[in-house]
């Protein structure tokens, strides 16, 4: 093995082998915990969950930011929470990850319960967070270096794991320089590499690209996925924007606190079944309403554009206008999209699910169309 290869190698081996030991230690007071209770693993959790929520719940007074949701992530998965901001994406990681207490449910995490074995969750996870929480009068060596004397990462294997990561996210060359003097991408990237200094079983990204450029946004990606190929991780990241959930194994998707449905991004698309056809019109109130007379079609405003759900849209848009009373002045037929999906589960786009309360009359109506998906 070249020399190049072997220190980082030998520098992961000492760091999992310090959480090995200390894993063990641990799971002498988690297996009495655990003893008696019923399910696969005497806790209901299947053989490969990584982590396990059953019926988490978090109120804020008379908020109820959680609202009993349940869900697993297997080992090597990247499993993503789509969902608009204010869903219980952040809490839920917040939760996970021994930041915040569940009202009530229980969370385990690598094996272990995040409400009471607290230090054996920290010890098996990395955690970056939706706002930066770099020194940014330290160098970006510096601040590893501090991460590591925090996760008591061995002092020989500091140097080789520290290039090893910085070298992941294209940092190397910049790692006696001030934190201050980086870029938004270069900071976000920083994050990332300081999460997995210690060699994280489970890495938590909350909005990893939250407020960065298309372009950066892509860039940081390149980063996340080229890390699944060299670390044995599994990774739990939120986000609300589509193009990054497609990138999951699986999506859940969460919605006021709930998770409204669990699969696949194909799965998903899939199970819509419809193809999205959105029109511009003379009038697009009357068009609302000549859809449902005419066509029996439930449309709204979305985007900007009447929008609507009917199956083989190519094959019915000449029928469309042949028959449509009002004026058509565009019109576009789009396959089933995860927006589509989260559409067809909230009564709402993730966008418009953003833009407030207003929508919640909307969303009611779709509720009961659909006699209560959700």
């Amino acid at each position: 093995m070249p020399e190049s290869n072997a220190a980082p190698l030998a520098a992961l081996h000492a760091i999992r082998l310090v959480q090995s030991q200390s894993r063990e230690a641990s799971e002498v007071t988690a297996q009495v915990s655990r003893k008696g209770e019923t399910g696969h693993l005497g806790d209901g959790r299947s053989p490969d969950a990584v982590i396990s929520a059953s019926g988490l719940v978090k109120r804020y007074g008379d908020v109820e930011a959680v609202r009993g949701i349940d869900f697993e992530v297997t080992r090597g998965e990247t499993f993503g929470f789509l969902g608009p901001n204010g869903a219980g994406k952040t809490t839920t990681i917040k939760i996970l990850c021994t930041l915040a207490d569940a009202t009530a449910g229980r969370a385990l995490v690598a094996g272990f319960d995040s409400a009471t074995s607290r230090d054996a969750v920290r010890r098996n996870i990395g955690l970056v967070f939706q706002d930066t929480t770099l020194d940014t009068y330290l160098t970006a060596e510096q601040n590893l270096r501090f991460h590591a004397e925090l996760y008591g990462v061995p002092k020989a294997a500091v140097e080789p794991r520290m290039r090893q990561v910085m070298d992941m996210v294209g940092l190397w060359d910049r790692k006696d320089s001030l934190v201050s003097t980086y870029s938004g991408g270069m900071q976000r990237r920083l994050e990332i590499a300081r999460g997995l200094l210690h060699a994280p079983h489970v890495l938590f990204l909350d909005e990893p690209t939250v407020g960065l450029d298309p372009q950066t946004r892509s860039s940081i990606w390149a980063y996340i996925n080229d890390l699944k190929k060299r670390e044995d991780i599994t990774i739990f990241l939120t986000t609300h924007y589509m193009d990054e959930a497609e990138h999951c194994d699986r999506i859940a998707i969460i919605d006021h606190g709930k998770i409204v449905a669990v699969d696949t991004p194909e799965a998903l698309k899939a199970s819509i079944g419809k193809d999205r056809v959105q029109i511009q019109t003379a009038d697009d109130p009357a068009a609302i309403r000549a859809l449902d007379d005419s066509f029996g079609i439930q449309a709204a405003m979305h985007d900007g554009a009447v929008t609507f759900s009917v199956a083989a849209g190519e094959q019915f848009v000449p029928r469309l206008f042949a028959e449509f009373s009002i004026p058509i002045r565009s019109v576009s037929v789009s396959r089933p999209s995860l927006d589509d999906v989260f559409m067809s589960y909230t009564g709402t786009t993730i966008r418009d699910a953003e833009g407030g309360a207003g929508n919640e009359f909307m969303r009611n109506m779709h509720r009961m169309r659909s006699g209560g998906r959700r």
